[in-house]
């Protein structure tokens, strides 16, 4: 099984398929490189990397389990490594033992589980109970919500995006539309992608708001709102894209506020 195998047992067991998931141990040891991810472990687990995971996750019984899986995603995140490609690059070994194994697996059998998630699981349904799970942690913060979009590159040759803009490098360029919902202090709960954009006020009306709508908690009841006519549900901040006065009348019956702002030219006499 080679130098670096530590658990034996539970890898002939399954083998043999006997075994559902080689469970995550954390033990002493000195000089692992990258260790220092395992700081970011409590908050991770706090913000629920494992949260709903096992009832919206479909995965295959075998050595590596959807535990490790998930912790070696997250800590591959953390070391700014932006691909799963990237990963085969990594020490097994070393990197194996910061998510509580004696390795970590093979870039075969990574796409090999991303596919399985992808066609067995509901990702995108426990991406959007977790997003709840955090709004009910801190309503506070969910009150007012800032909704921005980014430009994600698409290097790849597999899909003929359409170009779009890209500020930061100045150039138009193939990429998918990235609409980020964030809390008040910019945390993000949730995001929309889009292929071929719509614009902001498109995907505010018809995919953000609704979902806003259902998941916020503790908004204000429809006697509440009558009672008060300044009284609103929420709010949602958004740069100049997203000026419109009729979408702003539209949002304002519904009793969601609305906060941006809009260039003017001003010239002197």
């Amino acid at each position: 099984m080679g130098l670096g195998c530590t658990r034996e047992q539970e890898r002939v067991e399954a083998a043999l398929g006997g075994l559902n998931e080689a469970v995550p141990a954390f033990v002493p040891d000195q000089d692992v490189k990258s260790a220092g991810v395992l700081f970011a472990l409590p908050a991770l687990l706090l913000n629920g990397l494992l949260k709903y995971a096992n009832n919206y996750l479909s995965f295959p019984k075998g050595y590596y389990g959807l535990q490790s899986f998930l912790l070696l995603l997250s800590f591959a995140a953390l070391l700014r490594i932006k691909s799963l490609e990237a990963i085969r690059y990594c020490e097994a070994g070393e990197l194996g033992k910061a998510i509580g194994l004696d390795r970590i697996p093979e870039i075969r059998t990574l796409r090999k589980k991303v596919k399985y998630i992808t066609n067995h699981g509901e990702p995108e349904q426990w991406s959007k109970e977790l997003s709840k799970y955090w709004m009910e942690e801190d309503p506070e913060l969910a009150w007012i919500l800032y909704v921005d979009g980014h430009v994600r590159v698409y290097s790849g040759s597999k899909t003929p995006l359409p170009k779009r803009y890209v500020s930061r490098q100045k150039l138009c360029l193939r990429g998918l539309t990235d609409y980020w919902v964030n809390d008040a202090v910019g945390k993000p709960f949730f995001v929309v992608s889009k292929a071929v954009n719509p614009g902001l006020l498109s995907v505010m009306r018809e995919q953000i708001i609704p979902r806003l709508l259902r998941d916020i908690p503790k908004q204000p009841t429809g006697e509440e709102l009558k009672a008060n006519r300044h009284l609103y549900r929420f709010g949602v901040v958004f740069d100049r894209e997203g000026y419109s006065p009729e979408f702003f009348k539209e949002m304002w019956e519904k009793r969601i506020a609305c906060y941006t702002y809009k260039m003017v030219t001003i010239q002197r006499k």
